[in-house]
């Protein structure tokens, strides 16, 4: 018998490919689907969705949810494993599953992913004779020496480094990737230990805070990915860290560096390794589902091999099986999804999943005393004193 399945999707826009799936998947069934809209702004999405769910609601079988989403809302979400394989799951980039994996329950597959990523200006680059910065210093170092020269040549809107460095979301993407590739850890372990109280991670927000008003504009205090992503494009800015989505709009005709960009991993500390902060959608099911085992049907259906390679070719979104980074057609239609893999493969996840409901208290007191660091209210070491102190607070009662 026929049932109807009702998806909360995207934001309702021409790249929202996942009604597009959905009805594909109802003509091969026979069933029917309802696309819910929902709002754009993902705190007013996690807003319905907590009240949906906490009145355990049937209204909506499947969601879309975003990457730091599965520890808070994991208690109302079904376990997948019960109706998608281990055979599957292995086929996604096992950081991913990790993360949308809460008590040992598989409570989201993942759909499209991000990670931070550092762009450059090739021109520039090979104009003044520099390589594109391993390091955090290289970078500081490259970054002031173009941004002087630029000046002189008469552009004296020219910066050496564009970042996100609002207080917000963002900001904690920015600040965990040069922490983590100091060395310094990631906030919490996979234990729910609070581990930012140390010199590394200090060392990490000194050298961030010493680029604004040097490298970067005042103005980074405020700025998101758009802003970053308009000084990049409009010729006015050396580097820029931004998520995958910029190259193609970097290099679309309405662009003044079209055909003069690169995209390489972003730089590390002196001691640590390059790291991405993960960003992404995923697919989850509602425990409160009268149809579990077709809504889990469905997820399997969109988040499958044959829909994330339409959804990369023809929308651009970053697959999340691991496969696909070398399909022929996929790297024809975007060839820097090759030089994402890497990134990808070592993304560093927001510990999201191991504090759960406190997830959102813990991003805001790890960007709040960072925004402090970089405008010089705050040193280092005192943020992430105060950080940890806070951290421990937060989690005393168990994450």
């Amino acid at each position: 018998m026929a049932a109807e399945i009702a998806i909360a999707c995207g934001s309702g826009d021409a790249a929202d490919y996942c009604p597009t799936a959905a009805q594909r998947w109802a003509e091969q069934t026979g069933h029917s689907v309802q696309v819910i809209s929902t709002p754009n702004g993902t705190t007013e999405k996690l807003s319905l969705y907590q009240q949906l769910l906490g009145s355990e609601s049937a209204d909506v079988d499947v969601l879309m949810v975003d990457i730091v989403w599965p520890g808070m809302l994991g208690d109302h979400l079904a376990d997948l494993s019960d109706y998608i394989s281990k055979e599957t799951t292995a086929e996604f980039f096992p950081a991913l599953i990790d993360n949308n994996t809460v008590d040992g329950r598989l409570v989201a597959m993942p759909w499209y992913t991000d990670a931070g990523l550092l762009y450059y200006r090739q021109d520039l680059l090979e104009q003044y004779g520099h390589e594109v910065p391993e390091t955090w210093q290289q970078l500081t170092e490259t970054a002031r020496e173009i941004q002087a020269a630029e000046r002189r040549a008469g552009n004296d809107d020219f910066w050496g480094y564009s970042f996100q460095g609002r207080a917000y979301e963002g900001l904690t993407c920015n600040a965990l990737e040069w922490v983590a590739s100091h060395g310094g850890g990631t906030l919490v372990d996979e234990q729910g230990e609070v581990t930012i109280d140390n010199p590394r991670a200090a060392a990490a927000l000194d050298l961030a805070a010493s680029w604004v008003g040097d490298i970067s504009p005042e103005g980074a205090l405020n700025h998101t990915e758009e802003e970053t992503r308009g000084i990049f494009q409009s010729g006015n800015a050396l580097f820029l860290r931004n998520w995958p989505y910029v190259w193609s709009l970097a290099n679309g005709n309405a662009s003044e560096v079209a055909g003069k960009i690169g995209m390489a991993p972003l730089p590390h500390g002196p001691e640590g390794k390059a790291k991405a902060t993960l960003g992404g959608w995923n697919f989850a099911v509602s425990r409160h589902s009268e149809h579990p085992e077709l809504a889990a049907d469905l997820v399997a259906f969109i988040t499958s091999r044959e829909q994330q390679k339409a959804h990369a070719i023809q929308i651009g979104m970053n697959p999340t099986i691991e496969a696909l980074y070398q399909d022929e057609e996929v790297l024809a239609s975007n060839p820097s999804m090759s030089e994402l893999y890497e990134t990808l493969t070592h993304g560093v996840p927001r510990p999201a999943t191991v504090t759960g409901d406190a997830y959102a208290r813990v991003s805001n007191a790890f960007f709040n005393r960072t925004h402090q660091v970089l405008s010089g209210e705050l040193d280092g070491a005192s943020a992430v004193e105060q950080l940890g102190r806070e951290l421990e607070r937060l989690g005393r009662r168990g994450w």
